[in-house]
């Protein structure tokens, strides 16, 4: 080193030697480094290279001016580059890779290799409805598991969803033991059920296990986001069982809780039918199901529930009775509509002509809507003023006719109508009326005669008066002769 220095600058031993033969220096001592403490060890006088002497001040101000920026930049580049080219990829690895770009089929990614690093479209998710650019886009850092590596083409394909499985089991399993609720997207219908994805992992959820049973269409769950509980992990086998109608029990159980914590009687509730039944309809009113009787679906009789409501009509009810120990609610209807027999009262008396609507025809009569909620019963007796074998022969239903009210039992709650009182009565009104105008018409003569009279009496009081005239017109011209003839 020194022989060189003063080949080039004999004055001054210790200066800086040319870049040209310091690069050559570096690349001579560099792997001498690298080879280890052996080498590192070993005289300097076997290397051939004589220990440079000490430098003085001034070359270390020299050198300090040659460490520009950019040789550090270029040195810890190299540096990096270096430790890079070195790591070794093997199939099963988990890596931090950056996305690059995102095509059709698979995504760029940057290893920080040589290797020219991809991720498959279908490696990303195992939801194949999300779009890849709606979980990663270019510049995203995303953990990925290594599937395979191809050194004679410097590629390696990795598998984001493989990552998020593996993360994903240790809360599946840990779910199984703590009944943890777990959240998952339902992504197909397969036989026998439907998955789920929970976390990267498939969580298949039997039809048993599904709101409606085995028999239900659960197509209209596709898409969406569910609750549920794990019943069953095989990590061997790679199977996880869950179950939605778990949860639905939990929900219920903790609903039914509350209820008869906070029910009492006559306490409203806005409850949805949820079943009939010959005897009355089932209520679910918050987590339980309570029942009207079907005395308590309405004013009027019914003969069944279809009558007055349907399963899934939401209505107002209120606790009738509560049975705590059996866990029996009984539940009111009627009660919170407008009581229609209180509006006949108000509107109607025995005796009073309706207008109704024929509603039901049967064997023995007819039923017809004297208001809204009440029926009255004509008898067929009192259809018509003839005899007839059935109620189809002079009435349909739909029609509207006249009635008279014969009779009212608010206990009962019974109304009789008559077709035949009302029409007798009228015929009867009528006869009178045909009886009554002959002698109406007489007696309008009769007025006529006494209205006449009294004009001829006043013509007969106007002739005398005529007559005075008459005379005092022929005195006055017998005047008026005598004075001529004087």
């Amino acid at each position: 080193m020194s022989d060189i220095n003063q080949t080039m600058n004999p004055e001054h031993p210790t200066a800086e030697a040319p870049q040209e033969i310091l690069v050559e220096l570096v690349e001579e001592v560099q792997p001498a480094e690298s080879a280890g403490d052996q080498i590192a060890q070993e005289p300097a006088a076997q290397t051939g290279i004589e220990e440079p002497a000490a430098p003085t001040a001034q070359a270390e101000d020299e050198d300090e001016e040659a460490d520009s920026p950019d040789a550090s930049e270029e040195e810890l580049s190299f540096e990096e580059l270096l430790e890079k080219s070195l790591l070794t990829i093997n199939t099963g690895d988990r890596v931090k890779v950056t996305v690059v770009s995102i095509g059709a089929t698979e995504i760029q990614v940057e290893l920080g290799t040589k290797h020219t690093a991809y991720i498959p479209v279908g490696e990303l998710s195992d939801d194949t409805s999300i779009k890849p650019e709606e979980l990663i886009k270019p510049g995203d850092e995303i953990e990925a598991f290594v599937i395979r590596v191809n050194d004679v083409e410097g590629t390696v394909m990795l598998s984001k969803k493989r990552v998020d499985a593996i993360k994903g089991w240790d809360e599946i399993e840990a779910a199984v033991d703590s009944g943890a609720i777990m959240e998952g997207k339902i992504v197909e219908v397969v036989k026998g059920g439907i998955i789920a994805v929970c976390n990267g992992t498939r969580v298949f959820i039997p039809g048993s296990q599904l709101p409606g049973g085995r028999e239900a269409d659960h197509a209209e769950l596709v898409g969406t986001a569910q609750q549920f509980k794990i019943l069953e992990v095989n990590r061997r086998r790679r199977r996880v069982i869950g179950s939605i109608r778990a949860i639905a029990r939990e929900v219920r159980r903790a609903a039914e809780e509350r209820f008869w914590a906070e029910a009492e009687v006559d306490k409203r509730y806005r409850g949805v039918v949820k079943s009939l039944t010959n005897y009355g309809a089932f209520v679910d009113v918050g987590g339980v199901d309570g029942m009207i009787h079907l005395s308590e679906l309405s004013w009027s009789k019914v003969r069944h529930p279809s009558e007055v409501v349907k399963v899934g009509d939401a209505i107002e009810v209120y606790i009738k009775a509560l049975d705590p120990e059996r866990k029996r609610i009984s539940l009111g209807y009627k009660n919170l509509q407008p009581n229609p027999w209180d509006t006949l009262r108000e509107t109607y008396q025995v005796g009073d002509v309706a207008h109704v609507k024929i509603m039901k025809l049967m064997p023995f009569g007819a039923f017809a809507q004297l208001i809204p909620g009440i029926d009255g019963l004509i008898y067929i007796s009192q259809i018509a003023t003839h005899r007839i074998e059935k109620p189809a022969s002079a009435l349909s239903i739909g029609d509207e006719v006249d009635v008279k009210i014969v009779s009212i039992d608010y206990d009962a709650m019974r109304v009789n109508l008559s077709i035949r009182a009302l029409l007798e009565e009228r015929g009867m009104a009528a006869e009178k009326a045909a009886a009554e105008q002959p002698a109406a018409e007489e007696a309008n003569v009769e007025e006529a005669a006494v209205e006449i009279v009294p004009e001829e009496a006043a013509a007969e009081e106007i002739a005398p008066e005529e007559a005075a005239e008459a005379e005092t017109a022929v005195e006055e011209a017998a005047a008026e002769e005598a004075s001529a003839e004087q």
